[in-house]
């Protein structure tokens, strides 16, 4: 008996194979079912998924009408979270406050927010206020961020924020902002690179002495080199009195 197929079962079999590739395509291409697509459920999620959307046009997103918002921005979004990782470098502060996002991004002045550095001894903190001043004339749908809740949750009770601090001296130690800011330092000098830390912690820097010992970061011998690199007084009374 042979195996010829006659033209009619041919014509069957090749039908039905395009209708099947036919369906495949429908299924998992751009014109994928509504029930495939993956749906935002915040506005910092949408703005995610718009972004993947963008950079992959076959991607199916469903974004709800409450959530299809201007703002926050995806960069917002972004800087808020790794603000608020427990698991990244730095204490975690009552407030996800992102450094990046403010310096970094919007490129505010660093004495804007710590006011008084260039005359006070101490540097400042920003007040709620000031915090404030800001944030209420932003969009309602910033609101969707937990750190701006908290944040105006602290101005209607009128109370300060009791941020972590993570550079301290010791009390002996009489730093004086206002010198080192007058005599031209950035603030990155030793509160490193701010701008680009959402999280914010004191970043490792090492300095060598002459006779191969180590010190750290604000430790007094990594303070007195640089005395000596730039020629600055290393007399005991200069920051012990």
């Amino acid at each position: 008996m042979g195996t010829h197929r006659s033209p009619r079962r041919s014509v069957v079999i090749l039908a039905a194979a395009a209708l099947a590739l036919t369906w495949t395509v429908i299924a998992t291409g751009p014109h994928a079912s509504a029930s495939s697509a993956r749906r935002a459920g915040s506005i910092c999620e949408a703005q995610e998924l718009k972004a993947l959307a963008a950079a992959d046009p076959h991607l199916a997103i469903e974004i709800p009408e409450e959530f299809d918002k201007e703002f926050p921005t995806l960069e917002a979004c972004r800087s808020h979270d790794a603000a608020w990782d427990p698991e990244a470098e730095g204490p975690l502060q009552p407030i996800p406050f992102s450094h990046k996002h403010h310096a970094g991004l919007w490129e505010m002045d660093c004495q804007y927010c710590h006011s008084g550095t260039d005359r006070s001894r101490a540097a400042g903190v920003p007040s709620v206020e000031l915090c404030m001043g800001c944030h209420e004339n932003f969009p309602k749908e910033y609101d969707s961020l937990e750190g701006i809740q908290i944040l105006k949750q602290y101005w209607a009770e009128q109370k300060s924020i009791p941020w972590v601090q993570v550079h301290r001296l010791p009390e002996h130690v009489k730093f004086q902002h206002q010198a080192h800011v007058r005599a031209g330092f950035d603030c990155q000098t030793c509160h490193g690179p701010v701008e680009a830390m959402d999280k914010l912690y004191m970043t490792p820097d090492t300095k060598w002495w002459q006779y191969g010992l180590p010190t750290q970061k604000l430790e007094m011998g990594w303070c007195i080199m640089c005395h000596r690199d730039n020629g600055a007084s290393q007399d005991c009374l200069t920051c012990h009195y």
